[in-house]
């Protein structure tokens, strides 16, 4: 594999779910601590009167008098028998899951009040809090007080699969009661009376997409004995137990059918049956956050159960008579932080900026810098030149390499053919020289010393044309090297792993990065392989090993590394021991084995060595940057002496006046050393259509309010509407060509707000298919969230000038993971730069990046930055909840649960937060694409296969099963019921409803027609036909902050929109209709991409189109 693709992939491996925590009491006695552990302040409240809650726990106290349960991430108290809530918790932080000491004076509870998800404990009056794990990054789940209530158990996550823990009340670290089989996770602790034995769910890791039954089942651990007994196998899965207080039931939650019930089993008989059938919808297809059911509790006499379902509380007599509900009203009155909305215009001056240059090589003497932007290569002076091109040819130009005298850069090109290995002189003058001879994928050249040879990477044409997913540098891929005047490519070995092909000052070994193997040498016939330095990271929340190094290159005189750990750059000094393998951590620099010196603390790419192996360059954005090692230790040495000075010197007198009169010094003990950045300019001509056109006689939807016009008249100026009205009702440009649509349906352009297009890395393609299919089929802009690499910005740019056709493409760049170890505001203010100062990409995606602490760090930075944040949901309904308090901008993919009630429903409406719920992949239950596959044909649609590769297609439409079409867990065929999408849609019907904000996110599944796969799932939950193009058009501009210019069809936006043969108003399906889509202003036909206004163009055939067999030989009739 490419080592530079190796690099962004350490983009996708870094965290699934974010970890929680936050919460403060009003009456804590701790408030300032809890202040300073959550750092966002309170800016709006939601306040209301609740009768009904999502996803309740619920416990009686031990003398029957009082429920206690959560809402919203409150704590309140309320009458057994019913009647107004009392709150005990208030704030920011998110309280869960109380249970009552057995004693009835104190309440256990999880809360993040302390920054990170903990075990906490407080009176029963809500005062005296007292926590009892002292955690940041852990999950902690249902606590459970031993009988006797001096400790509390709960399941906490450490490493590996989550195990039960024992708190004593009155401190310790906490011990580990089941550690045994270290795969299955151990969930939700409940005694017998006496204590000895401890019933818990147990299930083989923490989640599974598409999952197959069962999940869980119970089990029971003997404190006496150690050993533990299975209790249960049902298909259906066993959780929640909870065991009576006078030892004769037990009670779990099982599912019959598709829906969750309440099982009740005499221990001394072993007889079952059902008590309460459908509850609450269980949440064992998600993470283990929330458990498998909320909190419930036999009453204090063993005849009936509390337990909270259909947003209401149950009293439900054990002897199966009629259930009693308990009523209830909450003064609900959550603390919100402020709103992140931005509205961002769409650029179309005449010229656009490149936003990256990619793979900046210094040449020898360090005077000028060789790079590539645009796909085109250059060449610029140091340090304030204009960037020159210096190549000529129409194929993307990639990969530079000096010559050791600096007067020839080297370079691979690819086109639709295939690529090769070129030179061209540094000035630019001549023509570039082709080097081999062969069609092949080449990467990642450099020059021997010596100058004789250049060597490369090399994978088969073939695998990059046909490449479906990101290319990650071909099934054989091998080092190679050509003459450095061309010839015959001579092979030097398989690839096996490694990649990265440099030198040192010696031509005679070629030096290679491979993650695991470290930083490796070798000689030109590939033999005598010697690893020389393995640099590791710090290991993220859960793991039990740190990662690896993204790629290492050894300085020219072998003495020095330059580690890319993460985004960050690090160089590190290299010992010869002769022995095992050196393994340097660079986590905490000043504790590694051998001096460590962190470079950056933004992040960037590409880094590389200057020929004096003094000075390191790497780039990020459009941006170069320029650490010189020998100044950075001028400066740090002067900054010592600066110190020392200060500590020797007596204290200056005072004087009256003076420290008013004079001005601030900079203090020259704590100052450090910043790298030199120069920004590139690179420009590009914007593609813009002129001229005039007008569609005539179709309904338009405006998106204007409920506005529909028919026969109508939508007036284009090159590329804006001037003109939306009833025909021969608006003014018409002369010489504006006319285009008749009557008895077609005009609708804005659809917006995929979770889009995934997967592309091909490093070497970029001339056309990249995801991006026609998504054209084709109505989708004129996209936003992915996690792209994995910066290579979206490039892309982005081509679609700009239009050297690429496709949809506009937004995106929140990589993801912000916990493998940033955000420790403080500034330091997630430092990484945010990256994405408002470097990538311009407007959002991020906040992936997992730590506890709620962190979360809110980054929530805050990304308002000062003025980026809109969205997040991943991580099926984990109470990180959800916190990121919505928060004030995030957005979540991808649906919350796991269901049903949710007003209150959640008000509380995402109040705060703004976008849901873009990808039923195609969604959480909760079987996902809906493979219903669409299983009940649909669109292996046969001949559209999608003129848009898609045949191995793409095929992978996903002939066979339905395990990993089908890259589909992680089982991908194969559920009845209709097990299908919970419906309710999902329902909860965006209810958000829309509320005044909440929604999106329409393919995530990628499949490209083009996906989109309307999902359009309808979305709309299937009760949506108007109506509000379900609103939330496929406008609202998804606004979640991407750009409605000024896109959204509807008025004057003055841009003219992205789509011709439709069907009304989908009459019928949602309708949107599959697709006659024309104009993006920009540029009129295509639907079905062939031909360019049909203001130039008649047909789409060039495209290299990866497979054909059926047409050969002579074969079984014949």
């Amino acid at each position: 594999m490419n080592a530079r693709l190796m690099t962004r992939s350490m983009w996708l491996a870094a965290a699934a779910t974010a970890i929680f925590a936050p919460a403060v009491f009003a009456q804590a006695p701790a408030r300032p601590a809890a202040r300073a552990a959550l750092p966002l302040e309170a800016a709006r409240h939601l306040r209301f009167t609740a009768s009904k809650g999502s996803w309740m726990s619920v416990d009686m106290s031990p003398d029957g008098a009082r429920l206690v349960v959560d809402l919203l991430g409150d704590i309140y108290t309320i009458p057994a028998t019913g009647g107004s809530a009392t709150r005990l918790t208030s704030g920011m932080a998110h309280d869960a899951q109380p249970r009552w000491s057995p004693d009835g004076t104190r309440i256990a509870f999880i809360s993040d009040r302390s920054g990170g998800n903990n075990l906490w404990v407080m009176a029963a009056d809500g005062s005296d809090t007292l926590q009892l794990s002292k955690t940041t990054d852990d999950l902690f789940v249902s606590p459970e007080w031993t009988p006797d209530g001096k400790y509390v158990a709960v399941t906490r996550s450490v490493q590996g699969a989550p195990k039960i823990f024992l708190y004593h009340v009155d401190g310790g670290a906490g011990i580990q009661v089941i550690r045994e089989p270290a795969p299955l996770a151990a969930i939700g602790a409940t005694f017998s009376p006496d204590g000895r034995y401890l019933w818990y769910a147990t299930r083989q890791g923490t989640w599974t997409y598409n999952a197959i039954f069962p999940q869980y089942q119970l089990a029971s651990y003997d404190r006496q004995l150690g050993t533990t007994t299975t209790m249960t196998a049902r298909y259906g899965s066993g959780f929640r137990p909870a065991v009576s207080p006078d030892g004769k039931w037990l009670a779990y939650g099982s599912r019959y059918e598709e829906k969750t019930g309440l099982r009740v089993r005499e221990l001394a008989t072993g007889d079952e049956r059902w008590l309460a059938y459908p509850i609450q919808r269980d949440n064992q297809e998600a993470m283990l956050e929330t458990d498998a059911l909320p909190g419930y509790d036999f009453t204090p006499d063993s005849k009936a159960i509390v337990i909270s379902y259909g947003g209401e509380i149950w009293r439900v007599p054990v002897d199966g008579s009629v259930p009693a509900k308990i009523p209830f009203t909450i003064d609900v009155d959550v603390a919100m932080g402020p709103e992140v909305k931005f509205q961002y215009p769409v650029e179309d001056t005449p010229t656009i900026v490149a936003r990256q240059i990619r793979d900046a090589v210094p040449s020898p003497d360090g005077t000028r810098i060789a790079f590539s932007a645009l796909g085109d290569l250059y060449v610029m002076e140091l340090p304030a030149g204009e960037p020159r091109r210096i190549a000529s040819g129409p194929e993307g130009e990639f990969h530079p390499s000096w010559s050791p005298d600096g007067a020839w850069v080297a370079y691979v090109t690819w086109g639709d053919a295939g690529g090769h290995i070129h030179k061209v002189r540094a000035d630019g003058r001549g023509q570039p020289v082709r080097l081999t001879r062969d069609i092949a994928t080449y990467f990642g050249t450099q020059w021997s010393p010596d100058g004789t040879r250049i060597v490369a990477m090399q994978a088969d044409a073939r695998e990059l044309k046909e490449t479906v997913q990101r290319f990650g540098g071909g099934q054989a891929a091998r080092f190679v090297w050509v003459p450095a005047e061309g010839g015959a490519v001579t092979r030097i070995r398989a690839a096996g792993g490694l990649a990265d092909p440099h030198f040192t000052s010696d031509s005679g070994r070629i030096f290679a990065y491979g993650g695991s193997e470290g930083l490796v040498s070798f000689r030109w016939d590939g033999t005598d392989q010697r690893q020389h330095v393995r640099v590791t990271g710090q290991a993220q929340p859960g793991a039990t090993t740190p990662p690896n190094a993204g790629t290492v290159r050894m300085a020219p005189k072998g003495d020095l590394a330059l580690a890319q750990v993460g985004s960050d750059f690090y160089v590190v000094t290299v010992p010869l021991v002769g022995g095992p393998v050196p393994v340097i951590s660079v986590a905490t620099p000043e504790n590694a084995p051998t001096p460590v010196r962190r470079l950056s603390d933004i992040g960037g790419e590409f880094p590389v060595w200057q020929a004096s192996g003094r000075v390191v360059h790497w780039s990020i954005g459009n941006a170069l940057v320029t650490y010189d090692l020998d100044r950075a230790k001028a400066f740090d040495d002067s900054v010592r002496a600066a110190r020392r000075s200060a500590a020797a010197a007596p204290p200056a007198p005072a004087t009256p006046g003076d420290t008013a009169r004079r001005p601030a010094a900079r203090d020259t003990t704590t100052a450090t050393y910043k790298p030199t950045e120069r920004r590139i300019r690179v420009t590009g001509t914007r593609d813009l259509p002129r001229g005039a056109v007008v569609l005539r006689g179709a309904k338009a939807i405006t998106m204007r309010g409920n506005e529909v016009i028919e026969n109508a008249d939508v007036v284009v100026r090159d590329n804006r509407i001037v003109a939306v009205g009833t025909r021969g009702a608006v003014e018409v440009p002369a010489g504006a060509r006319i285009v008749d649509v009557t008895g077609k349906v005009i609708v804005p352009g659809f917006v995929d707000t979770h889009a995934h297009f997967r592309h091909s890395p490093d070497i970029h393609t001339t056309q990249p298919w995801a991006l026609l299919a998504n054209l084709a089929y109505g989708v004129t802009t996209t936003r992915d969230p996690q792209t994995g690499s910066t290579d979206v910005l490039s892309y982005a740019d081509r679609v700009s000038t239009g050297d690429i056709v496709g949809p506009r493409i937004y995106s929140t760049g990589p993801g912000v993971f916990a493998g940033e170890r955000i420790r403080s505001l500034d330091q997630a203010r430092n990484v945010l730069k990256r994405y408002s100062e470097y990538y311009d990409t407007k959002t991020i995606k906040m992936y997992g990046a730590g506890n709620r602490q962190v979360r809110q760090w980054i929530m805050m930075a990304a308002r000062e930055l003025r980026l809109m944040p969205t997040t991943e949901a991580g099926l984990a309904f109470r990180t959800n909840v916190t990121m919505a308090i928060d004030g995030y901008s957005g979540v991808e993919h649906n919350l796991p649960i269901t049903p949710l009630f007003d209150d959640v429903i008000k509380l995402f409406a109040t705060s703004g937060t976008v849901s873009t719920p990808t039923l195609l992949v969604s959480y909760g239950g079987p996902w809906m694409e493979n219903y669409y596959y299983t009940r649909e044909n669109p292996n046969k649609d001949a559209k999608l296969r003129r848009f898609t590769p045949d191995d793409d297609l095929d992978s996903k439409t002939r066979r339905r099963g395990q990993g089908a079409g890259g589909s992680p867990g089982p991908a194969g065929w559920f009845l209709d019921e097990e299908y919970n999408a419906k309710a999902h849609a329902g909860v965006i019907r209810d958000l829309v409803a509320a005044g909440g904000k929604a999106g329409i996110g393919s995530h990628g599944q499949l490209q083009g027609l996906g989109y309307h796969w999902e359009l309808w799932t979305v709309a299937s939950g009760g949506l108007t036909n109506h509000d379900a193009l609103r939330v496929a058009t406008l609202m998804g501009a606004e979640a991407l902050g750009l409605e000024k210019d896109l959204g509807s069809l008025e004057p003055g936006k841009l003219a992205d929109l789509i011709v439709l043969d069907a009304d989908p108003l009459a019928n949602i399906r309708n949107t599959n209709t697709v006659r024309h889509v104009m993006m920009n202003g540029r009129l295509f036909d639907g079905s062939t991409l031909d360019e049909q206004w203001p130039r008649q163009r047909a789409l060039p055939a495209q290299p990866w189109r497979q054909e059926a067999p047409k050969v002579n030989a074969g079984i014949r009739p």
